[in-house]
Order: structure tokens, then sequence, then C-alpha cells
């Protein structure tokens, strides 16, 4: 069988994006508010840090991977402590405004783009594709810790296929 070249539209790649953030925001809205402030395992970070991570990623991230203007790793919110939100509703605004940032820059972010190389944050050298496969793979990481979380807390996660 001849190998024939597979193309996946850009359009397709942000539903595939945005499907992961949607299921990590059911993730979050699972939480009991204390717990998500608090609760660990292992000395991992509480489940509030890691979406604050994802936040920065995201927010960031799309940010760059549309102008090559890219923040530096150490300048992130949640390393330099610029982005603390107290509540889980302050969560869920700030994780609702960078969803719709990702559906503003998106666009911007040509075919050609996509093939470039860059450096993410200031460290990584890699394409804008590989970035956004990083991105949406972290998410992935620290959306199943979350999950751990809730199992550990005795709270049923949202179904993983259902995004």
């Amino acid at each position: 069988m001849k190998a024939t070249q597979v193309t996946i539209p850009a359009e397709a790649l942000l539903k595939h994006w945005q499907g992961h953030r949607g299921l990590t925001r059911r993730v979050i809205e699972a939480f009991p508010e204390d717990q998500l402030f608090s609760f660990s395992i292992g000395g991992m970070r509480n489940f509030a840090h890691l979406a604050l991570e994802l936040l920065d990623i995201a927010e960031d991230g799309i940010v760059g991977m549309a102008t090559n203007k890219w923040v530096p790793m150490n300048e992130l919110k949640h390393i330099s402590g610029e982005r603390v939100p107290k509540t889980k509703t302050e969560l869920l605004q700030a994780w609702d405004k960078v969803t719709e940032d990702l559906n503003t820059y998106w666009p911007q972010i040509t075919a050609e783009r996509f093939h470039e190389t860059t450096v993410v944050f200031g460290q990584f050298e890699q394409t804008v594709l590989e970035a956004y496969h990083y991105f949406v793979d972290n998410e992935n990481h620290h959306r199943g810790q979350g999950y751990v979380y809730l199992r550990a807390l005795g709270i049923e996660p949202p179904p993983f296929w259902d995004r």
C-alpha cells in the first residue's frame, strides 16, 4: 500500500486543544473549593497551581505561536506570582478568558508558521507545531494528576473521553 500524506486543518487542531481545555475546566469544577487550593499527594502541587501553569502556557503560548513574541519562562505568571486567584470562580474566569484568547490568536497562525522553528518561552527550540503538541500533552499530564486527586477525595472525575 502506498503511503499518503495526512493533513490536519488548523481549525481541527484548535478544536482538539479546546476540547482538552473544556475537559480540564470540568476537572477544576469538580474540585471542592478548599481542596482545589490545598490537596496534594506525594509532594505534587495542588491542582489550582497545576491549572495556573496550564493557563500560562496557553495564554502566553498562543501569543508566541501567533506572533513569535515569547514571554521568558521565569516571567510566566504562575512562576512570577503575578497570577494568584483566591477562589475557584476566579480561576475559572481566568480559564475562560484564555479560552477566548486562543480563539482570537489562533487564526493569526499561518500554515507556514506551524513549521517554523522558534524558541518557546526563551528555552525550548522547536517548531510551532511541536510546541502545540507539547502544550496539549502537558495539559493531559496535569489533568491526569487532577483525576488522581479527585479519586483520592472520593469524587468521580468527568469521563476522559468526553471532549
